[in-house]
């Protein structure tokens, strides 16, 4: 165990040190610097993304990790979203949750359905630690200023099953790794591919992970920012940039040639800075974000437990104050949302690095081989 927690502060240092851990990402264990498709020249939606291409690039927002690597029994972690640096309690941002497949855990749902508005950070985490989250989040927020006299907390926190590659039946994490995830957490540059609550996810048959995209509209379509982070770990046929690539790799699923997995989950966070009513119109872009789930391959198979938390940081909108956007201008946001969750796929699973697990390896995404299946297809020519 001791192990486990000193591992968690030397990962997220190192997961600092890297030069751009936006665009790239270097194996811990050894390895060359992997990029993200649009690094590598793969084109990618029609809006053109935020400066650092992560939610963070919603203002205001920060991410923070924590990774537990001892492989090969130990491949988890815990990863937080934060609306904003204020008392979330206090300040409850507007938020939504859309269910594609539901065969997962999420704590926190039915108050913010019933509520529309949450009030402290999202965590995403495996699935047996989803209560340790849970718990930490809660007194994480009683302890802030201002909150001696609250007596109840929602807090939101998402899953996937990472059993593969960790040692899912022992109790890794704890509350001090959440702490740590929110100690961490900071705007800008977001480390992506296996880190965090991705370090033991698995997608497409190859290393899946942590991953984020963003896209700023234009000032005729309102200025607005979407981001999206997404912790993906679930199957199908991977499909990049339109490209069924997953079926000239023969990672194809049952057994059409080669067996690749099509249940995993795939939990997703959308902020924005729209103004938003959470009960209809951020759902409704919260909903668009399967969209983008399907265009890179999965079809939300039955064991799949595929959910979208929404938030919108617009000051007046906190604690249901404001007016919202007229519903003429959501279109332009619904295609951000499927552009950035479509991007936050590819980026977890190219930024990516092999994983030893406790019940076997999962390989790398090949990207050189991807690549090349590309160029044949003409979707990218240097």
């Amino acid at each position: 165990m001791r192990r486990a927690v000193l591992g968690c502060a030397a990962l997220v240092v190192l997961g600092a040190c890297v030069a751009d851990p936006g665009a790239q990402s270097r194996d811990l264990f050894g390895g060359e610097p992997r990029r993200t498709p649009r690094a590598l020249g793969v084109p990618l939606g029609l809006l053109a993304p935020g400066p650092e291409n992560a939610i963070t690039d919603v203002a205001g927002v920060r991410v923070g990790h924590c990774s537990l690597r001892n492989p090969p029994t130990v491949n988890t972690g815990v990863t937080v979203i934060v609306p904003h640096g204020g008392n979330l309690f206090r300040e409850k941002v507007p938020g939504a949750i859309a269910v594609m497949n539901g065969f997962g855990k999420l704590s926190g749902v039915t108050q913010v359905r019933e509520l529309g508005t949450i009030e402290t950070p999202i965590g995403l985490t495996s699935t047996l630690s989803v209560g340790t989250v849970t718990e930490a989040l809660a007194r994480w927020t009683l302890r802030q200023s201002g909150n001696s006299r609250v007596r109840s907390v929602n807090a939101v926190v998402g899953e996937t099953n990472d059993g593969f590659l960790h040692d899912i039946r022992h109790p890794h994490i704890q509350p001090i790794h959440v702490e740590e995830a929110l100690v961490n957490a900071r705007g800008g540059v977001v480390p992506q591919g296996t880190v965090g609550a991705g370090c033991g996810t698995s997608a497409f048959g190859w290393k899946g992970g942590i991953g984020t995209s963003s896209r700023r509209l234009g000032h005729r379509l309102g200025g607005f920012t979407v981001g999206v982070l997404v912790q993906a770990n679930f199957g199908g046929v991977l499909t990049v940039a339109g490209i069924p690539v997953g079926r000239e790799l023969q990672t194809m699923p049952y057994g059409l040639p080669a067996p690749a997995s099509t249940d995993g989950s795939c939990m997703i966070v959308v902020a924005t800075d729209a103004p938003l009513e959470a009960l209809r119109q951020l759902e409704r872009v919260a909903r668009r974000t399967f969209l983008g789930l399907a265009r890179t391959g999965s079809w939300a198979s039955h064991g799949s437990g595929d959910y979208a938390v929404a938030f919108s940081t617009a000051v007046a909108m906190r604690n249901g104050r404001g007016k919202p956007l007229a519903d003429e201008g959501l279109s332009p946001l619904f295609l951000a949302a499927v552009e950035a969750t479509e991007e936050a796929v590819l980026n977890a699973i190219f930024l990516a690095t092999a994983v030893e697990g406790h019940r076997g390896h999962r390989g790398a995404l090949p990207i050189d081989r991807v690549l090349a299946i590309l160029r044949r297809h003409s979707v990218v020519t240097r």
